[in-house]
């Protein structure tokens, strides 16, 4: 028996096995038969890139032989840490230059983990390289950008996976399935989203000199340069628009896109926002510390709401969305779900799935998401059965794109002081030239902006 099936095999026994068992038989994948062991890479070798990569090893049959970084410490540590974790043992062609990684290794899968601002550019040359892409969300940093990774992906018939595994995790997908499609809630009229976690990073700190180990040029790349003030992973780039898109882009687009599969939505009809550096004023962080979004539907709001600062209004639920039913309110998010009818009747509390006995490499891994592991795997068992089978994965390159766009767009709303309205047709905002100029960020001279007309 091969390690992939070991490993499946593994994921479906266990005390959790009943709700994990539902959530692989709602994706569709548990008649997936291997076809070949891929040839996989990674491009961004820090916290999350890593942790994608280890639990599409524990699901699928890979051979990792390439990893790229800029970082040449984080990369030679990445690859020993590979090394240990994949079935051959062997240590990965270590690269600095993606662009080079591509052009050396005959690809199927290539997975992607930088930060934001390279996302577009990465994913389209993995398409066409031929190889199949699971990139982070937001997918990108401009609206353009995420246009014309959507054109690259039809254009090279290749499945583009997005990492918002929300949709495959195990209790939301049965939150889904039971209480949404069932129709306990009744008519769905408002949505509220949020996050209240106390994530954005500020501070004062001095500008230095680049380490040699770091290839800052390279990890600019076509986002604008600032000065050097200490490395930038894990969550200092996050704190600077130069690379993303604030709280919004980063915590809004796993909530939305979640409740836009629950109610099937697509894109919103308008966007408007508000919010700024309310109360964080001190430090360089040039990302809102309070905002608030409404994505607006045919009798229905999706609010969202974020603050770095206070308490939630929910301690149970401070990352979260909820739906308001005439018959019930569901309250949702990574941990757990709660369902409250409307007058009499029987409350329903689902808790998220742990896989630590049957995977036990994830409690001695380094800043694992012990909670979203399963749903990890989960996303990349849907996004091998893609490729497999044909067909699009349950977070596909268009439905991450809607998301991202979408909290892209209340960002411009919150820019320009007024809503929005954005025609996927057309790829334009109707009737409003100042929030145009903003559907395309300028890169950093040589790098060239991606056009969807010319992938």
């Amino acid at each position: 028996m091969d390690n992939f099936h070991i490993n499946r095999r593994r994921f479906l026994l266990g005390t959790s096995a009943s709700l994990a068992l539902t959530a692989v038989n709602a994706k569709g994948v548990t008649n997936l038969k291997l076809a070949k062991t891929y040839r996989v890479a990674l491009i961004g070798t820090g916290w999350y890139g890593k942790s994608d990569l280890f639990r599409l090893i524990q699901v699928a049959s890979v051979d990792v032989v390439a990893l790229c970084d800029v970082d040449k410490n984080m990369l030679e540590a990445a690859g020993k840490l590979v090394s240990q974790r994949q079935k051959s043992g062997k240590v990965p062609k270590l690269y600095g230059d993606y662009k080079k990684m591509l052009a050396e290794n005959q690809l199927d899968i290539v997975l992607i983990g930088t930060p934001d601002h390279w996302h577009a550019l990465q994913t389209i040359d993995a398409l066409k390289a031929g190889a199949h892409v699971y990139v982070q969300k937001p997918i990108s940093v401009d609206v353009m950008e995420g246009e014309a990774m959507v054109a690259a992906a039809r254009k090279y018939g290749k499945v583009v996976q997005v990492g918002t595994q929300r949709k495959s995790t195990p209790h939301l997908i049965d939150a889904k399935k039971n209480i949404v499609d069932a129709g306990l809630l009744g008519k769905i009229s408002h949505v509220e989203m949020c996050c209240y976690f106390h994530m954005r990073n500020n501070g004062n700190p001095p500008t230095e000199p680049v380490p040699a180990f770091l290839d800052y040029e390279s990890w600019t790349g076509p986002a604008p340069m600032r000065p050097y003030d200490g490395l930038p992973h894990i969550r200092w780039w996050r704190t600077f628009t130069e690379y993303g898109n604030g709280i919004t882009g980063d915590m809004c687009v796993h909530m939305f896109d979640t409740v836009r599969w629950m109610l099937k939505l697509g894109w919103p009809t308008r966007i408007s926002s508000q919010g700024g550096i309310y109360v964080q004023k001190e430090g360089k962080s040039n990302i809102s510390d309070t905002q608030s979004a409404v994505f607006e539907y045919p009798e229905l709001n999706c609010v969202w709401q974020h603050r770095t600062w206070g308490t939630p209004n929910n301690p149970a639920y401070p990352w979260s969305f909820t739906l308001y039913g005439d018959k019930g309110t569901l309250w949702a998010s990574t941990m757990a779900y709660d369902f409250i009818p409307q007058g009499k009747g029987e409350k329903i509390h689902k808790d998220v799935v742990y896989e630590k006995e049957k995977y036990p490499e994830d409690n001695t891994e380094e800043r694992i998401e012990l909670n979203a592991a399963p749903a990890t795997r989960l996303h990349m068992l849907d996004f091998i059965a893609a490729i497999e089978n044909g067909g699009r994965p349950v977070a596909d390159i268009e439905e991450g794109h809607i998301s991202t766009a979408s909290c892209i767009l209340a960002n411009i709303s919150m820019k320009v002081g007024r809503p929005v309205v954005y025609d996927p047709k057309k790829r334009e905002i109707v009737g409003d030239r100042e929030a145009n100029s903003l559907l395309i960020r300028p890169y950093r001279q040589p790098y060239k902006h991606p056009d969807p007309a010319k992938v």
